[in-house]
């Protein structure tokens, strides 16, 4: 389950970062702001919290459970969820900004 979740965050992510970033090219180029923009950087966030959270601490996590590795298996699944917790507002603020428009 959650493979399915991270490879459907990547995909929607790249999907987002792509119209996102057509968006910044327009205004800037209407004057109206940078083509590093703020809805730029909330979805590098999330692709972050994502690839941190999956492909760096999920595979730690097994490791832990199976017994090797330093770091305690309740320490990575508490960066996990922080993780988790971290994406899911970012992608909150990103909605929100996209209805406030």
């Amino acid at each position: 389950m959650f493979a399915q979740e991270a490879y459907l965050s990547l995909a929607l992510a790249v999907v987002l970062l792509v119209l996102v970033r057509q968006q910044a090219r327009l205004d800037a180029a209407a004057g109206r702001g940078s083509v590093f923009s703020t809805d730029l950087l909330l979805v590098l966030g999330t692709l972050f919290c994502t690839v941190a959270g999956y492909f760096a601490i999920q595979p730690m996590m097994a490791a832990a459970r199976a017994g090797q590795g330093n770091v305690s298996f309740g320490l990575l699944h508490a960066v996990s969820t922080a993780f988790y917790g971290v994406k899911t507002l970012l992608v909150m603020v990103l909605a929100w900004r996209g209805t406030a428009r």
